[in-house]
């Protein structure tokens, strides 16, 4: 085997490479600045995603894989590498004050987040069922310990030994998934199993090793019935991490289930098609339906991400082109949707307690109407309103299912978007319609970059749902290369 170092080995791990290295500056250059200039290194952390990103974008025609194919450079890879890069950088603009006012900005804090990317980034160019599991362990650890950030609240600590507790649970079940490919295939590289599998077929051993490989990926993109973790863990973690973890871990989740079943298991998809619907549709039934009966918009929000991850397992399911890139289309709506979102919630938040329930927003057009407006823009897009990216990434994934001619799970998506309708439209009737209660006002905080995460996300928003022509192309042309049509 030539052991040579190429530079297209260089170029596939560049951005996770790049927020690697940003990390540990931060953690360095926190051992020589004094305590009051600490805010400072989330302005390093800032331009460590911004450079990163930069990469990524550059590196979106490229095509290739680098370390002996352990690692795929192509438009597939560099697209949720964005995802999860914009979800980061906006994760920090969204911390500036949370963390200040809280005593918890630790540097620590920054640097955790972008190991955490970029095992995220590495995770979308896995093209080799070992890196996949390292890309896991290396975003999942950070994760962690960001969700107990908060302590000693003690909802914050509860929440991060739930999601170490059960997260190391499923990565056993991804380990013994991968081992069982393995024995069947004797390959853990994705190119030479989809290989294989076109020459072999399928077998037994095949079929519970990706079982078990969809039980571990279920569990980080908080699919039915794998998702018990999810509301504890969104309500007891710091709020700009919450909405940090509802599309980071999600995107990367999907990232490799989408490269794994949709590329590399592709030939027998008639073997897991029925097993994901089935899943995807549970999802989407549980999600919506336990949300409505929520009085905390935080426990409300970790339900509706259950209920989104549902909408995207139908693209994995659909087994398409169309399904393909109405996943990666609707991730990239979802994460401008739901970041804002929640650094609305963040806004809201005070330093003496978090007050989440659906009172507190009563009456908050009349308080801050600027920020009603733009919670409303999130509220109709996580519905599928037209003229929302929501509403076209939902167009998407139902189009899929049809094409699939899974036409049962596209009317369980339809029937479920308008149930969702009910909660989401709740908030915005609370804020535009309704008066605040005496000792119920909360006042939103208005700090500059909070405001600039919230106002981008929701033009990000807007845009995708009015002309979404480029962002299409792109994940077209993505899905198209990675599937070989």
């Amino acid at each position: 085997m030539n052991l040579q170092v190429t530079s297209t080995d260089y170029l596939s791990i560049l951005p996770p490479t790049i927020l690697a290295v940003f990390a540990m500056l931060v953690l360095v250059i926190d051992l020589f600045v004094k305590p009051e200039r600490r805010p400072g290194l989330a302005w390093l952390a800032l331009i460590g995603f911004v450079v990163a990103g930069v990469a990524a974008f550059a590196l979106i025609n490229q095509r290739g894989t680098g370390f002996h194919g352990m690692i795929a450079l192509d438009p597939y890879a560099q697209v949720l590498g964005l995802v999860a890069i914009v979800a980061g950088g906006f994760t920090v603009l969204t911390s500036f004050n949370y963390v200040r006012d809280r005593n918890i900005g630790r540097s620590e804090y920054y640097a955790l987040l972008l190991f955490s990317v970029s095992g995220m980034v590495l995770m979308a160019s896995a093209n080799n069922l070992i890196i996949v599991f390292i890309a896991l362990e290396l975003l999942s650890i950070p994760l962690y310990v960001l969700a107990g950030f908060a302590r000693p609240d003690p909802q914050s600590e509860e929440a991060a030994l739930k999601y170490f507790l059960l997260g190391a649970f499923a990565s056993g079940f991804l380990l013994f998934g991968i081992a069982l490919t393995y024995g069947a295939l004797g390959s853990i590289d994705l190119t030479v199993i989809a290989a294989k599998i076109g020459q072999v077929g399928s077998s037994p051993m095949l079929l519970i090793g990706a079982g078990l490989i969809l039980v571990g990926l279920g569990f980080k993109v908080a699919a039915v019935p794998f998702h018990m973790w999810t509301p504890d863990v969104y309500e007891g973690a710091p709020t700009p991490i919450t909405g940090f973890m509802s599309v980071g871990a999600k995107a990367a989740g999907f990232a490799a289930m989408l490269r794994v079943f949709g590329y590399s298991l592709h030939a027998i998809q008639a073997d897991w098609v029925i097993i994901v619907a089935i899943l995807s549709a549970a999802t989407m039934i549980v999600g919506n339906i336990i949300a409505i009966s929520q009085t905390n918009l935080k426990r409300m929000l970790a339900y509706s991400s259950i209920a989104h991850a549902g909408y995207i397992l139908m693209g994995v399911a659909s087994a398409n082109q169309t399904g393909m890139a109405g996943a990666l289309f609707y991730l990239l709506a979802y994460t401008f949707t739901n970041i804002g979102a929640f650094a609305v919630l963040t806004a809201m938040a005070r330093p003496e307690g978090e007050n989440q329930t659906f009172p507190a927003y009563r009456g908050l057009y009349k308080r801050s109407p600027g920020l009603a407006l733009m919670m409303m823009i999130f509220m109709l897009s996580l519905t599928g309103i037209p003229l929302t990216g929501g509403f076209i990434g939902k167009y998407y994934l139902f189009l899929s299912a049809i094409e699939a001619r899974l036409y049962w799970l596209a009317i369980i998506g339809v029937l479920t978007s308008v149930v969702s309708a009910f909660f989401y439209l709740r908030v915005i009737v609370d804020m535009f319609m309704r008066e605040a209660e005496p000792g119920q006002e909360v006042k939103a905080v208005n700090y500059a970059p909070l405001n600039w995460t919230i106002n981008l996300t929701a033009l990000a928003t807007f845009v995708l749902g009015v002309i979404p022509t480029s962002a299409l192309a792109l994940v077209q042309l993505a899905a198209k290369l990675l599937m070989g049509t």
